[in-house]
């Protein structure tokens, strides 16, 4: 199945969708196509432009109260498949609660970071401050950028120029495929 690009009226990046419904999306006049690829969709009476990026054209407002769930894929690679503590990424790789939940912590992308085994072990059900270990810098959510590139197998390369954020995590799929 082929992928299309979708982009928001201001060119952020929101969502991959099938070719089909990009196409109707664009017969309906909803998007427009920003980049095309040179094999045209054909039926039995018309050729149309088979779209390879499209933007929306009405501003779509993309609720930031809505929350991705949490996979430890898209975690690890937030995280540059590497324990946010030591830096190691030949470890075998967990989930760890930085407030732990037995202590009150949720598990929502601002509490968890990616551990190896012995930090996550050595951290246990206790507070950073209590073990000594320090974030380089606090967890937040992962932009869409990291969903769309977990999304694909490989990213066209002439989806990159819509994508700034995507280098951080291709080079963490690269170190996963490693």
């Amino acid at each position: 199945m082929q992928h299309v690009l979708v982009l928001n009226a201001s060119f952020e990046p929101l969502n991959v969708c099938s070719t089909r419904r990009a196409h109707v999306l664009v017969w309906k006049g909803k998007a427009e196509v920003v980049e095309r690829l040179d094999e045209p969709i054909r039926t039995a009476t018309n050729t149309y432009t088979r779209p390879h990026v499209i933007r929306l054209v009405t501003y779509v407002r993309v609720p930031r109260s809505v929350k991705r769930r949490i996979s430890r894929r898209a975690l690890f690679a937030r995280d540059g498949w590497r324990c946010v503590y030591c830096g190691d990424h030949s470890s075998r790789l967990t989930l760890d609660h930085v407030v732990p939940r037995s202590r009150g912590g949720d598990s929502v992308w601002e509490n968890v970071v990616t551990a190896c085994s012995p930090c996550n072990l050595r951290k246990g059900d206790r507070l950073l401050e209590e073990t000594h270990m320090h974030l380089p810098r606090p967890p937040r959510a992962p932009s869409p950028v990291l969903f769309i590139s977990l999304a694909l197998h490989r990213v066209p390369d002439a989806w990159l120029q819509y994508l700034p954020a995507l280098e951080h995590a291709r080079s963490g799929i690269a170190a996963e495929a490693a």
